[in-house]
């Protein structure tokens, strides 16, 4: 579906305007819609709630710091050294939500939903502090401000608060809602990767291979490891470990490209990030699949 969707813009088929649109689609709507639906009636467990952030949380500050702070000991400047905290700590919910789902069906979409509903406010919140910490100029004050505005506008967040809120005050299925928003959820996952694959930028790929190679490191080495080690010694079932393994081997978010050139970081780097990351998943998804299958199942 990826390679379709890249195979397409590059024909002109239908047009660049229609991904263009198809992305704030996926964006506003289709994922908003799935998301809402799977946390509003996923059965929650609040012990399993607090392993489960804590395993997620745990290895996204892990793969941040190692990428950060390989950034910093090699020098590099601030604007590269956001990027490739963006590379090292972020990921394409998207892409991890549609191989939950094709794999693992109904039970891992849900947990992957659950996955999802954790990782967004943490990673929103960390690196657009981190980002306009980094990028602030000198005699600048406040930047709590711009943070809640970002997160008060993520239709992501938003939905999962919902389907949060819903499900813990056991309102269950509202007939014709939620058989709408199924329908929409439905749509989501196959559009989502044809536009994955839209966005992707070859040319983008010519830049500096040390800031690449250390978001790699802190993406799709540091992130999975650490969510390993910490759903052993939580006690994770097998299939609650790939789950969250998804997310620490898909590729990180094709938005922060748009954020690296919202907010000072180096965009031109970022598109790179994003490309060759979303390349190398193509091996990190399948083989994340079969060494846990192969050594913990």
């Amino acid at each position: 579906m990826i390679v379709l969707g890249h195979a397409l813009r590059r024909g002109g088929i239908p047009n660049a305007d229609f991904w263009n649109l198809n992305d704030k689609l996926v964006y506003w709507v289709l994922m908003p819609a799935l998301l809402f639906y799977k946390t509003s009636t996923i059965e929650i467990s609040l012990h399993f709630i607090g392993s489960y952030a804590s395993v997620l949380i745990g290895a996204f500050a892990a793969a941040g710091l190692v990428g950060t702070g390989l950034a910093k000991l090699a020098g590099l400047p601030n604007p590269i050294a956001s990027s490739v905290l963006q590379g090292s700590a972020r990921h394409n919910t998207f892409i991890a939500l549609a191989v939950a789902e094709r794999v693992y069906g109904t039970e891992g979409l849900a947990v992957a939903a659950l996955a999802t509903s954790i990782l967004i406010p943490i990673t929103n919140v960390t690196m657009v502090s981190a980002m306009v910490s980094m990028h602030r100029k000198a005699g600048t004050t406040g930047f709590v401000g711009p943070i809640l505005r970002d997160l008060g506008r993520n239709p992501l967040l938003i939905s999962v608060l919902l389907g949060l809120t819903m499900n813990l005050a056991g309102i269950g299925r509202i007939p014709v809602l939620h058989e709408t928003l199924g329908i929409l959820g439905a749509a989501a996952l196959p559009i989502v990767l044809m536009c994955v694959g839209a966005n992707i930028r070859l040319r983008a790929m010519q830049t500096s291979t040390l800031p690449v190679l250390f978001s790699v490191i802190g993406k799709m080495i540091v992130f999975p490891v650490m969510i390993v080690v910490l759903s052993k010694l939580l006690g994770l079932t097998t299939l609650e470990m790939t789950i969250a393994l998804l997310f620490g081997a898909a590729p990180t978010a094709s938005s922060a490209y748009t954020l690296a050139r919202q907010m000072g970081g180096d965009a031109p780097l970022m598109a790179a990030i994003v490309t060759i990351q979303t390349g190398l998943s193509f091996l990190t998804l399948p083989l994340t699949v079969y060494l846990v299958e192969r050594y913990f199942t």
